[in-house]
């Protein structure tokens, strides 16, 4: 008796369930139906398409603050974060991904030695020479007494 009990109460309630979520999906689809009919305008696709347009589609690239360009502002502590991050893609042999944080981390303390220099190496993974050489000559430029300066200049060979 207890388990029909529990089946029967499983049962409605599911039953009940579905009831409300057929009723609470077809009133919004009767609603929706309601208004269009009501306006004595027949929806055609392209009516449609203007009405579900969000307003950031309306407004031109340059007015979009999503496309906006990403300022930085002096952040050391930032900067530090993408470059411990730069290296966890580093270790795992994702160049690019580290090349990106580097550079993030670089914009967000100019003066990171560091970050300089990490993305130098990123960027001779990645066969980019030109950007690599732009790096290590940075760091040169930014600490040229450190560790970082010398081997940044062993990098660039004899030519700096």
């Amino acid at each position: 008796m207890t388990r029909a009990l529990l089946v029967g109460s499983v049962l409605w309630f599911s039953f009940t369930a579905y009831s409300f979520a057929q009723s609470a999906t077809g009133t919004s689809q009767k609603q929706s139906t309601q208004s269009q009919s009501s306006s004595g305008i027949a929806q055609s696709p392209s009516n449609r398409q203007a009405q579900e347009q969000s307003p950031d589609e309306e407004n031109p690239p340059e007015e979009d603050e999503s496309v906006a360009p990403k300022t930085y502002t002096l952040n050391p502590l930032e900067s530090e974060r993408n470059v411990k991050v730069g290296n966890f893609y580093w270790h795992r042999g994702k160049y690019h991904a580290a090349a990106d944080r580097y550079r993030d981390a670089t914009r967000y303390n100019p003066s990171s030695a560091e970050a300089f220099y990490k993305l130098g190496e990123a960027e001779e993974k990645l066969k980019n020479k030109d950007g690599a050489r732009v790096a290590f000559q940075k760091v040169m430029q930014i600490s040229p007494d450190s560790k970082l300066a010398q081997e940044a200049k062993k990098k660039l060979g004899p030519k700096s």
